[in-house]
């Protein structure tokens, strides 16, 4: 084999490696509970949230296969939290909520505090503990 057929194949797989560590870090972020910045000026009325504690509303549509597993998580959270109430806004039949709160992709959960504040946000399936964890503080 000549040297510019080993040196092609090298940078090929150079290449697939590159792909799959930037695909398995876009993977890994799907999903995470981040801290919503502060944001004081989203106007959160007609949005159903709670005023006697946390509310976690998340986004959601019928063409949404991952919605599902999403409403499920939420629903095991709040049902071991009662304090905790649960939002659920199609993003198709309300728009305007998606637009005010910058939703871009399916599926979004955003955690408010009682105040209506936006205190954490995750796109993709937040796992149980993860969501859990960020609710707990907000009950004290």
């Amino acid at each position: 084999m000549s040297t510019s057929w080993a040196l092609v194949i090298v940078i090929v797989i150079a290449v697939l490696g590159i792909g799959y560590l930037v695909g398995k870090m876009m993977t890994l972020r799907s999903g995470m509970i981040k801290a919503a910045a502060a944001a004081a000026d989203i106007d959160t009325s007609g949005l159903g949230l709670s005023d006697t504690g946390p509310t976690v509303l998340h986004f959601t549509a019928t063409w949404c296969g991952p919605c599902a597993a999403v409403r499920r998580v939420v629903d095991q959270v709040c049902a071991e939290l009662p304090a905790v109430a649960h939002v659920e806004i199609d993003m198709d039949d309300n728009p305007e909520a998606a637009r005010r709160l910058s939703v871009l992709s399916l599926p979004t959960t955003i955690i408010f505090d009682a105040a209506g504040r936006p205190r954490y946000r995750s796109t993709g399936v937040p796992k149980a503990a993860d969501l859990r964890s960020a609710l707990e503080p907000l009950l004290a």
